[in-house]
């Protein structure tokens, strides 16, 4: 029986460890109202259309084909187009798109977008799913570049429960003084052990003790490079569905909450001090180590503990069109039913202009991956180019 289950998981890994290598890089980035021209209509009607592009040569020691030498590859990780508008002045919408390294272009976001007062605000559509910082901030508003070491959420699973961390839905959303909140309810799941039809519940809540995080609706950043002055954001998520893992027939329930902050310090001459953390539990009937008697294919999830420090000091002095900003990120994964698993990433970020145009290098160690059970003992040295307008 354990060899049996030992294969098992073997299988379920390799399964994942290919839906990390395509969509985990991709998770979310903030609406397309941030950038890119802008056509005014009238007084309260406009459209603004943009892009993003992130672009990565990797090469990976024992990497290649033959499993001795180091591997060498280029990838174009993401390609956004965004478009975004107002027909009236409470109502907007936004349409983006994504084509990913070897995939067809795909509706990425769809959201109708009612904006009523600072406080109290409705998204329907196809859009993100309230969660933790990382899978809100996504990979064009993140802090490090390879940050999908942690197990993620259901929408971040290949497509079963939404994709790249989106899923159908609505959220409420809003800011009252210091705090911020959204709360949705989404398809999740859908067939398979979830026959029953349930939702997926999902919500953050977030408190700035300091300066206000000011993004598009309830969207983040893991960090402003000491644009918005000194942060101290600390927030709750959690997302929870009936029968929202397992197989037909054996159907099995999940439930995850994630506790993350954010401080950025700035001092004097513009350099900056940004730390970030997280932790996350999950609680999945059915996983990749323990799934039903009868799978076949199971959606099953991550069960246990994880988390994450990152710190990155930017330097406020320019050196060409930009600032130097080096950072160490350590991430732990600690299933319940199988070993721990761990990553280092250190890390150099060259801030052109904030997060429309950067560059990076970065080695990570370790064998930590977005499945949240351990794989391959990775060392790989990547150099990623990232612009958006």
């Amino acid at each position: 029986m354990k060899k049996e289950l030992t294969g098992l998981l073997n299988r379920s890994l390799k399964m994942r460890a290919g839906l990390s290598a395509g969509l985990l890089s991709m998770a979310c980035i903030s609406p397309a109202a941030l950038a890119g021209g802008k056509i005014e209509i009238d007084d309260t009607k406009w459209v603004s259309v943009g892009a993003g592009l992130r672009a990565q040569y990797e090469s990976v020691e024992d990497g290649a084909d033959n499993g001795e030498d180091r591997s060498n590859d280029f990838a174009v990780t993401n390609m956004r187009l965004y478009m975004a508008g107002q027909i009236h002045e409470y109502i907007k919408f936004t349409f983006n798109t994504e084509k990913l390294d070897g995939e067809d272009v795909e509706v990425l976001d769809a959201i109708a977008q009612f904006e009523l007062s600072p406080g109290f605000n409705v998204w329907a559509g196809r859009m993100l799913t309230p969660a933790d910082r990382i899978e809100m901030s996504g990979p064009f508003y993140a802090l490090s570049w390879n940050q999908y070491r942690q197990p993620l959420y259901a929408s971040d699973q290949g497509g079963e429960a939404g994709r790249i961390g989106r899923d159908e839905g609505v959220t409420v959303w809003g800011k009252l003084g210091k705090f911020q909140y959204a709360v949705g309810a989404f398809d999740g799941l859908e067939g398979g052990a979830n026959d029953s039809d349930n939702l997926l519940f999902a919500g953050r809540f977030a408190y700035n003790f300091l300066n206000m995080e000011d993004n598009p609706g309830y969207y983040t950043s893991s960090t402003y490079y000491g644009g918005l002055g000194n942060i101290l954001t600390a927030a709750v998520s959690f997302q929870t569905q009936s029968d929202g893992v397992g197989v037909v027939g054996e159907a099995g329930d999940f439930t995850g909450y994630t506790f993350d902050v954010l401080s950025e310090t700035v001092f004097d001459g513009g350099n900056v001090l940004t730390i970030e953390g997280e932790y996350k539990d999950f609680d999945a009937d059915y996983t990749l180590a323990t799934p039903p008697i009868a799978a076949g294919d199971c959606f099953c999830l991550f069960d246990g503990t994880s988390y994450f420090a990152t710190a990155a000091f930017l330097f406020g002095a320019e050196v060409g069109p930009g600032k130097f900003q080096p950072y160490v990120r350590y991430v732990e994964n600690d299933p319940s039913d199988a070993e721990t698993s761990d990553s280092t990433e250190v890390g150099l970020n060259y801030v052109i202009s904030g997060h429309n145009a950067r560059l990076n290098i970065n080695y990570v160690d370790g064998d930590a991956n977005a499945s949240g059970y351990a794989g391959p003992d990775v060392n790989a040295l990547t150099f990623g180019v990232q612009i958006q307008i």
